[in-house]
């Protein structure tokens, strides 16, 4: 699959999976929702729905998972919030231009460019927080953040990337 092509489902994937309201209850359901899946197909992952304002609002680890895990979801939603795009989407876009985050004004040690963290957009307040997943290759994380979020909204057909490159 080429970059363009990937880019335009990555964006497509962000308009598709946005909410009419996000609150506390959302978060805990559709976290819960996660960990089911994951456990269902025994996925150590860690999963966290965290607010652009710092709040986590819902945070679960399985075993295996640790603090490099939560290390790594940190810088996911940093670039998340400043970037308001998936952070594959971000990824993505940075192999297409062939930069590196420095080049971007971004420090690795804050932000990361890998799979792994999806908005949480509002319709009419735009991008609230995010939901990460860490513990999969990259591309697993996000299409795990992408199938849940898709199963928890309702939506049926949403268009996916292959998960592994």
């Amino acid at each position: 699959m080429m970059l363009e092509e990937t880019i335009r489902i990555l964006t497509m994937q962000e308009e598709i999976l946005q909410f009419s309201h996000f609150t506390n209850e959302d978060a805990w359901e559709l976290g819960n929702l996660m960990v089911a899946e994951a456990a269902a197909n025994r996925l150590p992952v860690a999963v966290s729905i965290r607010l652009n304002n710092g709040y986590t609002v819902f945070q679960y680890g399985f075993a295996g998972t640790n603090y490099n895990n939560e290390r790594w979801m940190t810088r996911k939603q940093n670039t998340v919030r400043l970037m308001e795009m998936s952070s594959l989407r971000l990824y993505m876009l940075l192999r297409q231009s062939q930069e590196e985050l420095e080049e971007r004004g971004l420090d690795r040690e804050t932000y990361a460019a890998r799979g792994g963290a999806f908005p949480i957009r509002v319709a009419g307040a735009g991008v609230i927080g995010s939901v990460i997943v860490s513990g999969l290759d990259h591309m697993a994380d996000h299409d795990f953040a992408v199938a849940c979020l898709s199963q928890y909204l309702r939506i049926d057909e949403i268009p996916r990337l292959p998960v592994h490159f």
